[in-house]
């Protein structure tokens, strides 16, 4: 895959390119980044990328001339068409399952805008996805980005030292996960769950799932009304229900 940001801002993502999962899955040539600052292509003397809106208000917004071109020349060489993607408090909530949709691409332009906004124009003709990571207001669209190439570039294939991690990671089975323990089995009096260190897989793969359930129920139980339950699963829930 091909990772493209513009950004008014590259050095933001310096530490965020060459640190854990996301510099190895470049050493391992799953993927390529690149940063690109879209003052370079203003075609002003001043390099100014942003002007007063239409209509007057507060802030400024971002001119089309300095993105069209930029994503012009980021496309040109491409072999298939990007996906390019805005990173908008107005766009659709992120989620894994778009994380998914998106890992299957060759190449992400992110634009990372600043101000008040972005020209329309910008949106209509060039932008393919517009993102939101959640219903607040970041000061610019970088950390955005980051949450979202993060969360793709990690179901690349080869990226995860286990390819297991991320089937059962919260949201990929659209549950939450179970909770996980490690040693020792006894810390400070808290024990770990018998059924875990029993051996028995069959008791293991039950107690997973119900945990899996009951986390779900507790925390996130609009999750469970799209979710279409067996009859093992429906069993385990009803037992947590009674449990309350």
């Amino acid at each position: 895959m091909k990772i493209d940001v513009l950004s008014l801002f590259p050095e933001m993502f310096e530490g965020v390119f060459g640190s854990s999962i996301l510099k190895k899955a470049s050493e391992k040539d799953a993927v390529t980044f690149q940063v690109t600052n879209f003052r370079d292509y203003a075609d002003n003397k001043h390099s100014t990328v942003d002007d007063y809106p239409y209509g007057g208000g507060a802030g400024m917004v971002l001119k089309p001339q300095p993105i069209f071109d930029a994503v012009d020349a980021l496309s040109a060489h491409s072999e298939t068409k990007p996906k390019v993607i805005l990173l908008c408090p107005q766009g659709e909530r992120y989620h894994q399952k778009k994380a998914e949709e998106l890992a299957k691409e060759d190449h992400l332009i992110f634009i990372c805008g600043h101000y008040e906004g972005y020209d329309e124009r910008i949106r209509e003709h060039v932008v393919t996805d517009e993102i939101s990571i959640g219903d607040y207001v970041l000061t610019g669209g970088e950390l955005g980005a980051m949450v979202v190439i993060d969360s793709v570039v990690r179901l690349l294939p080869g990226v995860l030292g286990n390819e297991d991690s991320q089937v059962h990671d919260s949201f990929s089975t659209g549950l939450l996960e179970h909770p996980h323990y490690t040693r020792p089995s006894d810390f400070r009096g808290m024990k770990v769950p018998d059924e875990l260190i029993s051996g028995n897989h069959k008791k293991i793969d039950e107690w997973r799932t119900k945990e899996t359930l009951r986390r779900t129920w507790n925390r996130r139980p609009d999750l469970l009304e799209n979710y279409s339950l067996n009859d093992i699963e429906k069993k385990l829930l009803a037992e947590i229900q009674k449990e309350k």
